[in-house]
């Protein structure tokens, strides 16, 4: 298996090395970078070219690293044995498999996507080692053993949030996407908008990297907001001339909701350009 961009997602060279090693290392791929570079995206890609099922496990600060593998409903089972309700007494019809037990026993080769772990607890990590490491782990209320049929491609995306245990990170293959420069951006627009107006893109590139350069800005911009904002500005006639005759000194950009997404950015952005039009007042 050799992974490469595809026609919805432009991936790097460095990016498609740590894929392939990662695979061939077979070991979990863990991806940060910047929320929206596309790390989510990646797993559903991997197995679109795989032809293969993605299953996520989609992370928040409640889960538990058991909840993966499986969970035993007591409750339920209590109450239905007060109720007389037929085959409480088969345990496994209140055991509800997890992620991690259904990639394992998948029919064939799945690619499991545990997005954004470091929502979780701190512990989380390291309580998943001895399943990731041995591809299998005992079900106590059964006695049975489930083994992966299938070493499951893991992708592990994490947006910093939290430092990951060391003992965690050295099982993995890491790779950091880096903000894509301008050429790259140009091919994600290209993929996205395969029609769209040269001068549009340049002009929009443009005011786009420079909001991004903004000193003091909270939340810089992503690849992900870019792309919503192109769709804005192609569905606006009048977004568009206005993009086209923008002005920095005089004012933020048309549509710069889908750009700039909290109070305190629009006011930055509202005083550096009071700021520089007051330098260019000046220097008449």
């Amino acid at each position: 298996m050799a992974f490469d961009s595809t026609s919805t997602y432009v991936a790097t060279d460095a990016l498609k090395q740590a894929v392939n090693a990662a695979v061939t290392l077979e070991r979990p791929l863990l991806i940060k970078g910047e929320p929206g570079t596309g790390k989510t995206l990646l797993a559903e890609e991997l197995a679109n070219s795989l032809g293969t099922q993605l299953i996520t496990w989609h992370i928040k600060s409640t889960t538990k690293a058991a909840q993966g593998l499986y969970e035993y409903d007591a409750v339920s089972r209590l109450r239905d044995s007060q109720l007389g309700v037929e085959g409480v007494e088969n345990v496994e019809n209140y055991i509800k498999p997890g992620k991690l037990w259904e990639a394992f026993t998948a029919d064939g080769r799945v690619v499991l996507l545990i997005d954004e772990i470091d929502k979780a607890d701190i512990e989380f990590p390291n309580d998943l080692l001895q399943e990731l490491d041995r591809m299998e782990f005992h079900v106590y209320e059964t006695g049975e053993t489930v083994r992966a049929r299938h070493r499951p491609i893991i992708v592990i995306t994490s947006n910093n949030e939290k430092e990951l245990p060391d003992a965690f990170l050295r099982r993995c293959f890491f790779h950091y996407i880096e903000f894509p420069d301008r050429e790259t951006m140009q091919a994600i627009v290209d993929v996205h908008f395969p029609d769209i107006a040269p001068k549009l893109v340049s002009q929009a590139l443009e005011v786009f990297f420079d909001l991004r350069q903004a000193p003091g800005l909270k939340k810089k911009p992503s690849t992900s907001e870019l792309v919503d904002w192109l769709k804005l500005l192609m569905a606006d006639e009048l977004a568009r001339e206005a993009l086209y005759h923008h002005d920095p000194v005089k004012a933020i950009p048309p549509l710069a909701g889908a750009l700039v997404k909290n109070e305190q950015d629009t006011q930055l952005l509202e005083r550096l350009a009071f700021m520089m039009r007051r330098q260019g007042n000046q220097r008449r």
